[in-house]
């Protein structure tokens, strides 16, 4: 395994771990309702989610050029947010995208 694995690997695990501190300590509505509980951090929120959304851009489409099915990614993304995208780097496919015919 080559380091363009385990950072993100690195990474996955540690936020995976925050995320799931979070949200025991707070529950999911207790963490939504911080999220928007002030203009900072509801910017930072709005931030996240267009941040977020370019990174499923690109991930769509990178995984379609590899022949790997995008939705799962997605749908993490959607619900746990940065996971999604730290799971597809570490699982997807290495070297060049293939061309197309």
């Amino acid at each position: 395994m080559n380091w363009k694995r385990l950072v993100p690997l690195f990474v996955l695990a540690d936020f995976s771990a925050l995320t799931a501190y979070a949200t025991a300590q707070h529950g999911v509505a207790g963490v939504i309702a911080l999220a928007l509980a002030n203009s900072v951090t509801i910017t930072l929120t709005v931030d996240l989610l267009i941040a977020l959304s370019l990174v499923t851009v690109w991930m769509w489409q990178d995984a379609r050029a590899r022949g790997v099915r995008p939705l799962p990614y997605l749908l993490l993304t959607m619900t746990m947010g940065s996971i999604g995208p730290l799971l597809y780097l570490v699982r997807r496919p290495n070297g060049p995208v293939p061309a197309r015919a």
